[in-house]
């Protein structure tokens, strides 16, 4: 059934993000991934702190049932704070949670409406509005990552095909 592979690639997807996430954030002094080059733009810890807000209220309210206790603003004006593994913790048990409701989600529920920030949108919506934003702010976090540490950070070396020459006998 669509619903059904809906829901298993939607926690698939958030869980091999949060994996890359911890990697970056791994790969990161505290340092690095708190450091804005203007006060325009959002460190490292900040999008981590906005994901695992995002993730709550969309999933974990929305979805979940689960009282809505965000607080979005706090989440952009960190300038410091959270270690890097306490940073990597945070948002891994934020993914479990959230993945825990997806995969235990009945598919008949995904066209029940929710309002979650005033917005009125199915449980489909929500889940699908979770992957896609969860997923921007990953590239976000990956593009600092390489920026910040001149690596390259190997997530789709299983692409490169070994250079392929002909002999002729």
């Amino acid at each position: 059934m669509i619903e059904d592979i809906f829901l298993k690639y939607s926690a698939a997807k958030l869980e091999q993000l949060c994996g890359r996430i911890h990697d970056c954030v791994g790969r990161l002094s505290y340092d690095q991934i708190w450091m804005r080059n203007t006060d325009n733009a959002n460190s490292v810890g900040n999008l981590v702190l906005h994901l695992c807000g995002n993730v709550r209220q969309w999933i974990g309210y929305g979805v979940g049932g689960q009282p809505d206790l965000r607080d979005r603003d706090s989440e952009f004006a960190a300038r410091e704070g959270l270690q890097p593994a306490e940073l990597s913790e945070r948002l891994q048990t934020t993914i479990s949670d959230a993945v825990g409701v997806i995969r235990n989600l009945p598919p008949g529920r995904l066209t029940e409406h929710r309002i979650i920030q005033k917005y009125d949108v199915t449980e489909m919506e929500a889940i699908l509005h979770v992957v896609e934003h969860f997923s921007q702010h990953t590239g976000q976090i990956i593009f600092a990552t390489k920026l910040l540490t001149g690596q390259d950070l190997g997530y789709y070396k299983h692409l490169n095909k070994p250079a392929h020459f002909e002999t002729t006998p």
